[in-house]
């Protein structure tokens, strides 16, 4: 009953025989902790995925955008006592965007939208070192600056913010989900304070090129996405789990490929 009055619908025959098929395969089962899923070769493919996924959200660069917005809006010509209302319309495009992706992430799928956010990225920021270099020179450079963070913070949201934060819930069964989501938690706040402490210093030795860091961040974490992660969009919790088991327990050794639990344990990974 509590079902049908949060979808609003009576059909739910589906979604309630998915529900007890993964309620049948962690019966028995208790509330794994964080270090647990550390030392669970089972689940070894998926925490990597969220451990790459939930850096990189912060490791991206993104709120690092809003360090030099002001700068630029004000060399772009916007008046001074305007430059914070400007600000606050870059984050509400994050807000917007983030909204956005969450209407269509059942439709776009998954990995498109973390694949084209993180290469957006990476083309915004390579367009935005150049236009910060050339500003003093070329006069309508600032505005190509205006428009790269606007674009950079818009690709964010419509990919990275918007999907990373429902992974969890679609990798990982019920057991699990509340270690990984305290994992993912931990990973964000962390690496948000290390790219706080860290940026200063990156703009004083790299000066205009400081964000090649954050290139190379989106450029790895969009090839992570193409060759490792599977797509998730459209398949139940058993489906993705067999997906990444096959991932976890596929491993090369002098006598060939072996698959599997029973047989990882007499094998090296």
């Amino acid at each position: 009953a509590a079902l049908q009055k949060l979808r609003g619908s009576s059909d739910l025959s589906a979604e309630l025989e998915e529900m007890l098929a993964e309620q049948a395969a962690v019966k028995g089962q208790r509330a794994k902790n964080p270090w647990e899923l550390f030392r669970n070769a089972a689940l070894r493919r998926q925490l990597l995925s969220i451990v790459v996924l939930s850096s990189a959200m912060q490791l991206c660069g993104n709120d690092s955008m809003y360090f030099y917005a002001a700068y630029v809006f004000q060399e772009a010509g916007i008046p001074e006592d305007k430059i914070p209302y400007v600000v606050i319309g870059t984050g509400s495009c994050e807000l917007i965007t983030s909204v956005t992706c969450n209407m269509i992430i059942d439709y776009a799928g998954r990995r498109p939208l973390l694949l084209g956010g993180y290469i957006f990225m990476a083309g915004w920021a390579i367009v935005f070192m150049v236009a910060l270099s050339q500003q003093t020179q070329i006069s309508w450079m600032p505005y190509l600056s205006m428009a790269c963070i606007f674009a950079y913070i818009l690709s964010f949201g419509i990919g990275p913010a918007g999907v990373t934060g429902v992974l969890p819930t679609e990798v990982f069964d019920q057991m699990s989900r509340p270690a990984a989501y305290m994992i993912c938690g931990s990973l964000l706040w962390f690496n948000l304070f290390l790219v706080g402490t860290a940026f200063p210093f990156i703009v004083k030795s790299l000066a205009h090129f400081c964000y090649i860091p954050f290139l190379v961040v989106c450029v790895c974490t969009a090839l992570y996405v193409w060759f490792f992660l599977p797509e998730t969009k459209g398949k139940s919790f058993l489906e993705i789990s067999e997906e990444f088991r096959k991932r976890n327990f596929k491993t090369k050794t002098r006598g060939g490929f072996y698959k599997g639990p029973e047989e990882i344990k007499t094998t090296t990974l």
